[in-house]
């Protein structure tokens, strides 16, 4: 069987050095064996660990669920496989519709293109936004499902206008917040607090009602604890999501009943 070392796992996969070592001490990915010399040597099911871990890191999956899936007794390589093939699919597709959409866009603001405002929302994943729905729903229960229905009547009558001022105030508030990170300012302070009042204000415009405690502190712990917002603010400024989820605790607490 033939081995390689870390440094040249590193140089096949694209995985740092760093990551491999991280990979083993939290157990998810152990070498085949250590040498005497205290060397890491991986093997081919090794490799084959590695390529599911990038996979699954490749569909927004955290280390953590990573390591729950891929230790289950009936894990099957070769289905899990195909899965990801489906899944990358499906994603590859909504890209080229999202192209598509980015390129007319550009066409039209430069004079070569007419685009209806309708077909510039074109590629946006719908599936996304119900399994959003679903997720909500399940964990909150009916109360969820009638602010998400009343949510999306009201937006039947969004103009263009109202959907690009929301859009902007939302971009304004993160933008702040990430520099608020990056600026070293505690979550609990009153310009951190300014921009919360100001999310808080998004948030009500979007459910129609004006968030409580607990339901604005629930909503962080949802950032928090779903992947693809966790992957969205952490993306902007590394560990935002705490951040932010530590800043809506803090407001809510101070400021809501």
């Amino acid at each position: 069987m033939k081995l390689y070392t870390v440094k040249q796992v590193a140089k096949l996969s694209g995985v740092t050095v760093r990551a491999l070592h991280h990979y083993d001490q939290v157990g998810l990915l152990k070498p085949a064996q250590v040498g005497e010399n205290g060397y890491r040597y991986y093997g081919r099911e090794e490799l084959l660990r590695l390529q599911q871990i990038l996979f699954h890191r490749e569909l927004e999956f955290p280390l953590e669920a990573i390591a729950e899936v891929l230790s289950r007794p009936n894990f099957d390589r070769m289905e899990a496989l195909k899965d990801h093939r489906a899944k990358l699919a499906d994603k590859a597709q909504r890209y080229r519709k999202l192209l598509k959409t980015l390129d007319r866009t550009l066409a039209a603001l430069q004079g070569d293109d007419t685009m209806d405002d309708k077909d510039l929302y074109q590629g946006f994943a719908p599936e996304k936004q119900a399994e959003y729905e679903a997720y909500l729903t399940d964990r909150f229960g009916q109360p969820a499902r009638a602010t998400i229905e009343a949510d999306k009547a009201a937006k039947k009558s969004w103009s263009k206008g109202d959907w690009e001022g929301s859009n902007a105030e939302n971009e304004a508030v993160e933008a702040g917040l990430a520099k608020a990170l990056a600026d070293g300012l505690p979550a609990d302070s009153e310009a951190v607090r300014a921009l919360i009042r100001r999310h808080h204000a998004w948030v009500a415009n979007h459910w129609r009602r004006r968030p409580e405690r607990e339901a604005y502190i629930g909503l962080g712990q949802l950032y928090l604890d779903h992947p693809d917002f966790r992957a969205r603010y952490d993306a902007r400024q590394a560990g935002l999501t705490e951040y932010l989820a530590e800043a809506m605790r803090a407001f809510a607490e101070a400021e809501l009943t």
